[in-house]
């Protein structure tokens, strides 16, 4: 008799244990992107521009490090409350690969009733890929989800922005670490991410010359912090996956993948263009915005 009630304290035990894992998985992997929420954001203006019906504030913040992020949050006309949406730029090989990538597109969804944030990541130094110590991506990859959290911080915070309506647009690196900001930042309701990866040394690894072991090693230390890690935990976030047929960095397996990882809803859209995207998919992602942030009509000339 006292075996058996053992045994059946081992397999209560053990059942505890398989309930318990997933949610102790998840508690560990929050734990990572903490941050200090207390600590002021320092939020300076430089300059503002009125364009039309909206104004283009050229502003800096504290990111987690006591650093300046730079950004431009663009401001309807009216009291609000407001829908917001942060941007986050590709790295690309054009002059576009910082806060400017969304400019337009941000302007056309603030006519709409929408307070935009466009926010200069550290891909938008020149040279940075190449530069920088590989031995700091798993750090600095932690930080910049952190960073992006300061930014929805700064977003949330306005007087004019309905807490209940923040999305997210991100294109190459900005939707491979906003695919891991969906998974711990529940302020996030709505999402677009384009041409994004499910495994992040996929970027990091591009043009290197690691022998076999030391790839092995570097992936398996950055393999914690892969995307497909996290899509899935954003339940119920509606989600706008964007791809092109001709990128020659995401291939369709990796694009399916990444997709395949995000929960329902989702929409997953196909595009005759290269890694930048194009026209017809700045025109469907803005149609989407609009609708699932229920913007009013943008206002008559």
């Amino acid at each position: 008799m006292k075996n058996r009630r053992c045994g059946m304290t081992i397999a209560r035990q053990l059942f505890f244990l398989l309930c318990c894992v997933p949610s102790l998985f998840a508690a560990l992997q929050l734990d990572l992107f903490r941050y200090d929420e207390s600590q002021p954001l320092n939020i300076e203006e430089k300059s503002a521009e009125d364009h039309g019906d909206v104004t283009v504030h050229d502003l800096r913040f504290n990111d987690v490090s006591r650093q300046s992020m730079t950004a431009y949050m663009i401001v309807p006309q009216g009291k609000g409350p407001f829908a917001a949406v942060l941007y986050v730029h590709w790295l690309g090989g054009t002059d576009t690969s910082n806060r400017t990538e969304f400019l337009n597109e941000a302007e056309e969804v603030a006519r709409h009733g929408a307070v935009a944030l466009l926010v200069d990541m550290p891909w938008s130094v020149p040279g940075w890929f190449s530069h920088r110590n590989m031995q700091d991506d798993y750090d600095f990859s932690i930080r910049q989800v952190q960073n992006l959290r300061r930014a929805i911080d700064v977003l949330a915070r306005q007087g004019n922005v309905d807490s209940k309506r923040i999305a997210y647009v991100g294109h190459d690196f900005g939707a491979t670490y906003g695919a891991i900001l969906l998974g711990v930042e529940p302020r996030i309701r709505y999402a677009v991410l384009m041409a994004g990866t499910p495994i992040l040394s996929d970027w990091f690894l591009l043009g290197t010359d690691l022998q076999s072991e030391q790839r092995d090693a570097y992936m398996k230390k950055m393999a914690p912090l892969d995307p497909a890690n996290f899509l899935g935990k954003a339940k119920s976030v509606p989600v706008l996956l964007q791809f092109a047929t001709k990128d020659k960095f995401i291939p369709k397996d990796k694009a399916e993948s990444f997709a395949s990882a995000v929960s329902e809803p989702k929409e997953f859209h196909w595009y005759e263009a290269e890694h930048e995207l194009n026209s017809q998919a700045t025109t469907e992602r803005i149609t989407w915005l609009e609708t699932q942030l229920k913007l009013a009509p943008a206002p008559s000339n």
